[in-house]
């Protein structure tokens, strides 16, 4: 009887068949996303202490690009905000006036500032909207069903504000389309 033995065991069967792949995706440019490039080193967040604010310093302090300050003599940007606004509103009701589904709002508007007062993002607002369904009878896990929906708007506000932090040019004058 002839015992046949393997080129390749089975776990460098597995890595030499997907070295293929991994060179198609380098080959068309494909890399995962890097975190943003600030020009700036210190920020102020001149906002109430809210969920978002804690958010958005966490993933500026996680670049380690940028410093949080609280001492506007120190920040080269301040970015000022009221705060996020939750809302919702019934979008859908049965036939005995029960509500179906609700719309969640998350706003969030904010300005910054250089430090001499000048805009570097003129007043800008980010709504984000997701639809919940919604049963009386389940109102528990809808109320904890909200919270997680409510906590996926606030990240994606967080990585558009980021986004827009990125572009800032602490030589450039204000531009509207921001």
């Amino acid at each position: 009887m002839v015992k046949i033995i393997p080129i390749f065991p089975a776990a460098g069967r597995r890595a030499f068949l997907t070295l293929p792949i991994a060179f198609t995706l380098a080959g068309c440019g494909f890399k995962l996303r890097q975190p943003p490039h600030f020009n700036f080193n210190t920020i102020r967040l001149a906002m109430p202490g809210t969920a978002l604010m804690q958010q958005i310093s966490r993933e500026l302090t996680v670049t380690r690009q940028v410093k949080v300050v609280s001492d506007p003599a120190q920040a080269q940007v301040t970015l000022i905000s009221p705060g996020e606004q939750r809302e919702n509103s019934i979008l859908s009701l049965d036939v005995n006036g029960n509500v179906l589904e609700y719309e969640l709002r998350l706003r969030f508007s904010f300005r910054v500032t250089g430090p001499d007062g000048r805009d570097l993002i003129a007043q800008t607002e980010i709504v984000r909207r997701m639809n919940q369904s919604y049963n009386d009878t389940a109102a528990l896990s809808k109320a904890s069903e909200a919270e997680m929906l409510y906590q996926s708007m606030q990240d994606d506000i967080a990585q558009q504000v980021m986004r827009r932090l990125a572009i800032i040019r602490l030589d450039a004058p204000a531009s509207a389309a921001q």
